[in-house]
């Protein structure tokens, strides 16, 4: 598992270190971890051209140190000093004496155009905000003559803590980061400014109970999947019911139960107007036309995709004594005190716009601020939430403790009932006793999995993301 801490938590690790070890040790361990990154980046480093741009803060010193060691190595390194009477004076004594130099902000930009790699050390994990004019300037430079850009710690202009961007920021092709990952390099929109993330361990002593942000791998997915036992029968392994589909939308129970058949529980009841074209393409259904209150016995629901207007539906699931996921239509006819009552689990699984609307903001607020928003999501409804979007974020009821970030989507995946197949795998781990926090991310994590093979560079439907659940299922658990 990958996790991710705040820059307040990462700030006192290094204080705690740096009082034990001798002046300028984690710097030079950053420098070392730097320079390593960029020489593989440039793959041949001596008459390379590298340009530095230095800002005033530890960032800068790891720039300029790294630069000493790659021009030891034979590259042209220049320095471009943004606030040349605040720069890191050891680092910058370091690159003069082997054989670097330095120029002012004015002298930048042709620097960058003619450069073969670009270190941003501009701004540190702690700058808020977007970049200055005159490092807006040399970032703008560095996008037009396609410059591969390495950031120091993380790209400058993007938020560490919380992954927004307000204003220019640097895009990077290699983020170094030091220590952990910080959250901003791991949600977007910050995190498609960073490029390719590599870790750099300097010694940090963390916290476990401060982590911020968790990325779910292979082996923490597979721990968490259903196995069925030597005596298990399909009841066993648990039954879930999908509440879905309407005259207007009835593939969207198609696609629920596609999902669902697939993701762990012993059987599938299906309840709504759609039951003739989910018995036609899934006849191991079971289906209902009483009524989720009467349909059987479940240990989950899924309600909501393609649900119209049945808000008496809705309502009826949210007073089942079971774990009950909320998608699509069920989100916007969902009670929110119905569901800040309810004793059961409760997991709501919105895209962006349905998050907007839920929190009375606009589309744009939430893709600028998702971290935010998943957590003031879970807070407002007591319940966990799914954020969809081009990072799935995963919040715990209530919104407090580490969220999780799904490291496996695609942008293949943004194609029509793709979300209804991701509520009826969820659904169904649901079904199979995992917890919310869990259903929510290993849903999340097989689905993108399985985007990734089925698209493989092409477009595909949702049906062909159900389609290919089990063969991500086996790469996980293989």
């Amino acid at each position: 598992m990958r996790t991710a801490y705040g820059v307040e938590t990462v700030r006192a690790a290094e204080r705690e270190l740096m009082a034990r070890l001798p002046e300028g040790a984690l710097m030079q361990r950053a420098a070392a971890g730097l320079a390593a990154a960029c020489a593989d980046l440039l793959g041949r480093v001596y008459g390379s051209r590298v340009v530095l741009l230095v800002g005033s803060g530890d960032n800068g010193g790891d720039a300029l140190y790294a630069g000493a060691r790659l021009a030891r190595r034979g590259a042209g390194v220049t320095a471009v000093l943004l606030s040349p009477e605040r720069a890191h004076p050891g680092g910058l004594a370091a690159l003069r004496k082997a054989g670097g130099r330095s120029v002012g902000a004015d002298a930048g930009t042709e620097l960058v155009e003619r450069a073969d790699l670009v270190v941003d050390g501009v701004v540190g994990i702690g700058g808020k905000g977007g970049l200055r004019p005159e490092a807006a300037a040399l970032a703008h430079a560095a996008e037009r003559a396609r410059v591969p850009v390495v950031a120091v710690d993380l790209p400058s202009g993007v938020d560490a803590d919380t992954g927004e961007v307000r204003g220019t920021a640097m895009r990077a092709d290699l983020t170094v980061t030091f220590g952990t990952h910080k959250p901003g390099l791991l949600i977007d929109p910050a995190r498609e400014h960073a490029g390719v993330v590599r870790l750099v361990d300097i010694g940090l002593t963390l916290p476990h109970d401060a982590v911020e942000l968790e990325a779910l791998q292979h082996a923490d997915v597979a721990r968490l999947l259903p196995v069925p036992a030597a005596e298990s029968d399909k009841y066993r392994r648990g039954v879930v019911g999908i509440a879905a589909g309407s005259a207007r939308y009835p593939g969207a129970a198609v696609l629920a139960v596609s999902g669902a058949l697939r993701g762990g529980a012993g059987a599938v009841r299906y309840v709504g107007p759609a039951a003739d074209a989910v018995i036609a393409r899934f006849p191991e259904t079971l289906v209902s036309d009483r009524g989720p209150a009467k349909a059987g016995r479940v240990q989950a629901w899924v309600v909501g995709p393609g649900a119209g207007d049945d808000a008496a539906t809705v309502a009826e699931v949210l007073a089942a004594d079971v774990p009950v996921l909320i998608d699509a239509d069920g989100l916007r006819l969902a009670d929110r005190e119905a569901v800040r009552a309810r004793t059961a689990p409760t997991l709501m699984t919105p895209h962006a716009g349905e998050a907007a609307a839920l929190l009375g903001v606009t589309r744009e607020e939430v893709e600028a601020a998702r971290l935010t928003s998943v957590r003031e999501l879970a807070a407002r409804y007591e319940a966990t939430v799914l954020l969809k979007g081009s990072t799935t974020l995963v919040a715990g009821a209530g919104g407090t403790g580490p969220v999780r970030v799904n490291p496996t989507g695609t942008s293949w995946l943004a194609t029509a009932g793709s979300g209804d197949v991701l509520s009826g795998l969820a659904g169904s781990l649901l079904a199979a006793g995992l917890a919310p926090l869990d259903a929510g991310s290993a849903g999340a994590y097989l689905h993108g999995l399985s985007g990734r093979f089925a698209a493989d560079g092409a477009p595909v439907g949702a049906h062909d993301v159900a389609e290919g659940i089990p063969e991500a299922w086996r790469d996980v658990v293989g």
